[in-house]
């Protein structure tokens, strides 16, 4: 309302921010969804009727702003400024923010706007008339039929994040755009947003461009899977927002979306529809398709008046008392009165009805509550085995796309022990979809075992795996740390701007281990890293780094190898520091091992030094440089000695070489 230099605007923005900052202190942000005449504030819908904030959607409208999100950190400061941006009238005086550069888009970092094209609509191709020469009747229709393509071409282009949609755009293109989509509050209220007004202009709306809009969203709904349209509903507000979108819609939209949304809505408010109701609302739907006359039109007229009755009605999770539902409870949980030959028992009810589909070739809700029951009855892997010999191509396509979902895989993972058979089962079906839950799984899991066999998949999934893995990376957990490390290191490459070093001085040594081993595997990296794990504290870290020095030391870890062969903590360390001595074959090497193995002189003769493993590790070591002068007359004395592991020692290389073996 105030333009930039009015002196309210500051006092207006500073109000705000103290609202917004009381707000997320319980929240990380706050997002704000735009439509023509309405706005989606985390999910809930203003009223299109109220005047302040339906002028407030319609400029944020015309800047071309599909949603709004503020988060925690946001000062006072961009608050004016980003109200200075949205005042000025896009059509009248500037440019509408959403066509502008991104960078002014992008001035307040704790603000943030995603633009919508709406430049480019192409709406029904009219001849423009002046209003003050067309009828009163006919520019209010001329409206409706505008309004109509335009909430359309709204949707399509939100949903496809595109300008190039147009009143042609395809409702199967439409809602693949939407489910495909990665899900955001932002994106989300959106599209909300456009399917409240929609369904309200379907509800009194008119005329072909009407008749056209309400058969797309018929085909669009059709199209969206169950799980995105319960995401949608419940976005849509509370129940009594849901409530009214859902009337708006049953005497809107055609019978077939009406039913489907209902049936969407009751799996989001936790409410009940029965089968035998569904059924008869899709035989009452069918007429109301194919029917003729009154018949059609009653049994149309029917079922929007069921669905409408069935909406107003709801009000209870679960109609029955508590002690009633604790007594079925009782009753189903009991053993069996009598005792039943086993001849005599049947299969059980879920594999039957999965049987019977496949075998007629049908699909339903009671397929769907069947696949439920079997896969919590650990039952996957007969179902996979089931749908996959099945020559009914429709119904097990219905089966695979209502199992081999997100929400299925995560039921499986969360059972212990884990369902191995059926994991693998649905992996080919999800394919990279399935990385997210089994990478939640393995975050969350205490088994051992189940966290091996999800490394084992997840390393199998290659470089899809890595934006995931990266992103976890953030969580505090050492443990989480260090298995999204493990799977980074098994990828085929490593993710764009991944840097292993920020792990290698964490405190825990098995995420230090982790990083190592990945900086092992860069050139430019790997000096650094095997100097940085030569002097950790942590002894496995240290034999990591001597392992890899062992096939090229690095001229910088020479010193730091030495100290460990001198005065390791523990024998193996010494040991092995010794041996990358000797693959080195440097000067400062020789000396060491000769240091180790050379005798010593007491008294009037020579004594080697006591038999250690560090002395028998040198004396290997030591044939790399035989034909030193320095170390011919060592292993002679070696080689005379009377204890076999000695002379061995002297002599293993020399025998090597004249067998031909190393």
């Amino acid at each position: 309302m105030y333009p930039s230099g009015h002196p309210s605007l500051k006092p207006a923005a500073t109000s705000v921010g103290d609202r917004m900052q009381e707000l997320l202190q319980t929240r990380p942000s706050l997002s704000i969804g735009v439509a023509r005449s309405q706005l989606v504030i985390e999910g809930v819908a203003t009223d299109p009727a109220n005047p302040v904030l339906s002028d407030l959607a319609h400029r944020l409208h015309n800047h071309h702003l599909g949603a709004i999100t503020f988060n925690r950190g946001v000062t006072d400061f961009e608050i004016e400024q980003f109200l200075q941006l949205v005042a000025v009238d896009a059509q009248r005086d500037g440019q509408p923010l959403g066509l502008g550069p991104s960078s002014k888009r992008q001035a307040q970092p704790h603000i943030n706007l995603y633009p919508v094209a709406y430049d480019r609509l192409q709406l029904t191709e009219e001849e423009e008339f002046a209003k003050g020469d067309t009828p009163l009747e006919e520019r209010k229709a001329r409206e409706a039929r505008t309004r109509a393509a335009q909430l359309w071409v709204g949707l399509a282009q939100a949903a496809m994040a595109t300008e190039d949609a147009d009143f042609d755009a395809e409702p199967a293109v439409v809602a693949k755009a939407i489910s495909d989509h990665q899900r955001s509050r932002a994106y989300d209220q959106v599209i909300v947003g456009y399917l409240l007004q929609i369904a309200d202009e379907l509800k009194s709306a008119g005329g072909q461009d009407a008749v056209a809009l309400k058969n797309r969203m018929t085909k669009l709904v059709s199209h969206l899977d169950a799980q995105t349209l319960q995401l949608l509903l419940s976005m849509g507000g509370d129940a009594g927002q849901r409530h009214r979108f859902l009337l708006d819609a049953s005497q809107g939209m055609s019978v077939d979306a009406v039913i489907k949304l209902a049936h969407a809505a009751s799996q989001t408010e936790q409410q009940t529809i029965s089968d035998s109701l569904l059924r008869i609302l899709e035989k009452l739907a069918q007429h109301a398709e194919t029917g003729s006359g009154m018949r059609r039109k009653n049994a149309e007229q029917s079922v929007r008046d069921q669905i409408s009755e069935l909406i107003r009605d709801w009000s209870l999770l679960d109609p029955n008392p508590d002690e009633y539902t604790e007594a079925l409870q009782r009753m189903a949980r009991s053993g069996p009165m009598f005792r039943v030959a086993p001849e005599r028992i049947h299969k059980p009810e879920a594999e039957r009805i999965v049987q019977m589909a496949l075998e007629i070739n049908v699909t339903g809700p009671a397929v769907s509550r069947a696949v439920g029951q079997l896969v919590s009855g650990h039952q996957v892997k007969w179902l996979v085995d089931t749908v996959n010999t099945s020559g009914q191509q429709e119904a097990a396509a219905a089966i695979w796309r209502d199992l081999a979902t997100k929400n299925r895989l995560a039921e499986i993972l969360k059972a212990e022990p884990l369902d191995v058979e059926a994991l693998d089962g649905l992996l080919p079906k999800l394919g990279a979809d399935a990385a997210e839950p089994m990478l939640e799984a393995l975050m969350e899991s205490e088994s051992r075992q189940t966290r091996r066999v999800l490394l084992d998949r997840l390393r199998d999934m290659g470089h899809a795996v890595a934006p995931l893995a990266v992103a976890r990376l953030a969580d505090s957990r050492w443990y989480v740390q260090r298995n999204m490390l493990a799977i980074i290191a098994e990828l085929p490459r490593l993710p764009e701007g991944f840097r292993p070093g920020d792990f290698f001085e964490h405190p825990d040594d098995r995420v230090r281990r982790e990083a190592l081993r990945l900086m092992l595997r860069q050139p430019t990296w790997r000096e650094r890293a095997i100097c940085r794990a030569l002097a950790d504290p942590d002894d496995r870290t240290v034999r990591l780094a001597l392992s890899a020095a062992m096939d090229d030391c690095p001229k910088s870890a020479l010193p730091l190898v030495v100290s460990k062969a001198t005065s390791g903590v523990n024998e193996d360390q010494r040991v092995t520091a010794l041996r990358v001595l000797g693959a080195t074959k440097t000067k400062q090497a020789l000396d060491v091992l000769l240091q180790i193995a050379a005798p010593r002189k007491k008294m009037l003769r020579t004594k080697l030094p006591p038999k250690t493993p560090e002395f028998l590790a040198a004396l290997r070591e030591l044939q790399r440089f035989r034909e030193d002068p320095r170390v011919r007359p060592v292993l002679a004395a070696a080689a005379a000695s009377r204890d076999h592991d000695i002379v061995a020692a002297a002599m293993r290389r020399r025998s090597s070489v004249a067998t031909g073996h190393d």
